[in-house]
């Protein structure tokens, strides 16, 4: 038996005994050291906002219970494989699990950290994943003005590396001037508002209605408007009038359940998460996680972070 948070009702939690898994000669156990809370998804599963269509969608994929109760979800684990096959054992691993503080996997199931990425990060990487199937989709090109509205972790890791693209004009734009700071440790243009509609390319990551209605406002003529955000249950109006058709606006969606049609002949979701670890390598990006708990505060700690977090970004769990 292990130790995992289950979501119990809409708001609540509690810690519960719950079986390892099944192991096998191809499976590792693995011992918990972090794991991430996502703000966003798990927020929409905390507090049952998930619709009944995507109940099987919206499956982790080592989930266990049905949305919207009883369900133990999350998809951010780092831990120790204490049993299993000699190349891993002792090594340091990325698993999406939920938050449990032992379990046994497939071994295909973990990846290996590499050696200079500090664990307690490296519960950034589903994030990282999302953000780079998000650009990915986007396709920015060199010299490329670029706009990402909404600043939570997959934002500020989306604009980061778009940054990171020779000749870019990234603007970070947020409502919260308290995201500022992050911004700037990162080394990214922030804005609570801009005036600008030449941009070639607007990633709108906010979760708001408002948000996106920001982004068709920020994109220029023939521009591309990549909607990563997630609503759950929440319906959201489009401003389509306007100016939308008069400018040929491209609007698309981003998910990363799936990888762009023209990569999956040689990318792998295993591919991409190795990719995102990598990437992961940037003291700079320790910024991102703005708050523990102990494992245990789990029940306690969630309806804080999940509720009234407006200032939490990436809320790492320590076992």
């Amino acid at each position: 038996m292990s130790r995992a948070f289950w979501v119990t009702g809409p708001g609540q939690g509690a810690v519960m005994d719950t079986p390892v898994g099944a192991g096998s000669e191809s499976s590792v156990l693995v011992r918990a050291l972090y794991s991430g809370v996502s703000r966003g998804t798990e927020s929409l599963v905390f507090h049952g906002q998930v619709p009944e269509s995507e109940y099987e969608r919206m499956r982790a994929p080592f989930q266990e219970g049905r949305f919207p109760f009883p369900v133990k979800y999350g998809y951010a684990s780092v831990g120790e494989v204490v049993q299993g096959c000699d190349a891993l054992l002792g090594r340091r691993v990325f698993c999406l699990f939920p938050h449990q503080a032992l379990y046994a996997v497939p071994e295909q199931a973990v990846v290996a950290l590499p050696d200079d990425l500090p664990a307690g990060r490296a519960v950034l990487a589903a994030n990282m994943e999302t953000a780079i199937n998000g650009l990915w989709d986007a396709a920015p090109a060199v010299g490329d003005r670029i706009a990402v509205v909404g600043l939570g972790v997959v934002g500020l890791l989306t604009a980061w590396l778009a940054s990171r693209i020779p000749g870019t004009r990234v603007t970070a734009l947020d409502v919260n001037p308290g995201r500022r700071a992050v911004a700037d440790a990162l080394g990214l243009r922030f804005a609570t508002a801009c005036d600008r509609d030449d941009h070639d390319l607007v990633i709108h990551a906010s979760g708001q209605g408002a948000g996106l209605a920001t982004a068709l406002a920020l994109a220029g003529q023939e521009a591309r408007v990549v909607e990563m955000s997630w609503y759950g249950d929440q319906a959201v109006t489009v401003p389509l009038g306007g100016a939308f058709h008069s400018r040929r606006l491209t609007l698309r969606s981003s998910q990363v359940g799936q990888i762009r049609p023209s990569r999956q002949p040689r990318w792998t979701h295993r591919d991409r998460l190795s990719l995102a670890l990598s990437l992961l390598r940037d003291d700079r990006l320790d910024a991102l996680i703005t708050g523990e708990s102990a494992f245990d505060d789990m029940p306690e700690a969630l309806g804080s972070v999940l509720t009234d977090g407006r200032d939490t970004l990436c809320h790492r769990i320590h076992y």
